[in-house]
């Protein structure tokens, strides 16, 4: 779904920096190589995610959801030169591709790769964050927000993609479409949360920036 026209889409993209060429390469890589290339972040939201970073300046990063390790990349952009990337995927396959691409950049040894369940990982990473990237299986949002909420230092900031899921989450929800009903769940806990405050932006599929206070 399209929140803006292709035009104008593609006006804003020409105006905005472009991705470094270890990322067009993990790009061109994924799509010759991974199922389900559309799940990389892309060079747009891949430079608001990095800009993001770089206004944070975070030493304690968390990513749930490393796909190929486009995203990380571009968060470990803005940490700290003494700062560490966490990142979890459930996708074992995936591992030894993360770490080319990680390994091929600068921050290699500072990013730490967690293989499995999320919701069994978090628990035990005794850190504090400064910023946390939800961009994982959507039915496990509400779960993972519950987790990380209280690892979050003040100030920190938690960016949760797909938020608007194609415009479904304006749309009559089918009784099976568990990821639909999570994100709505989701989406009415951060706005109500008194933790934190939060502003959802129409990035590509939607993207929720939330400060905890």
């Amino acid at each position: 779904m399209h929140f803006i026209s292709e035009e104008l889409d593609n006006y804003i993209i020409k105006h905005t920096q472009q991705e470094p060429e270890l990322l067009q390469q993990l790009t061109r890589e994924t799509y010759q190589k991974i199922l389900q290339p559309r799940m990389l972040s892309g060079p747009y939201q891949g430079r608001v995610l990095s800009m993001l970073s770089k206004l944070i300046t975070p030493k304690n990063i968390l990513e749930i959801g490393t796909y190929t390790g486009y995203s990380a990349l571009c968060l470990a952009e803005g940490m700290q030169k003494d700062g560490v990337l966490h990142t979890i995927d459930i996708n074992e396959e995936l591992e030894d591709f993360q770490r080319k691409y990680f390994n091929l950049s600068s921050f290699g040894k500072q990013i730490y790769q967690h293989i499995g369940d999320a919701t069994k990982i978090i628990p035990n990473l005794d850190i504090s964050f400064d910023l946390v990237f939800i961009d994982a299986d959507k039915p496990n949002y509400p779960t993972y927000f519950k987790l990380i909420i209280d690892k979050m230092n003040t100030g920190g900031v938690i960016l949760s993609d797909n938020v608007l899921w194609s415009g479904k989450v304006i749309q009559e929800v089918a009784e099976e479409d568990l990821s639909t009903k999570a994100l709505l769940e989701y989406n009415e806990l951060l706005v109500k949360d008194k933790r934190i405050e939060t502003v959802v932006l129409p990035i590509r599929d939607g993207l929720t920036i939330s400060r905890v206070v």
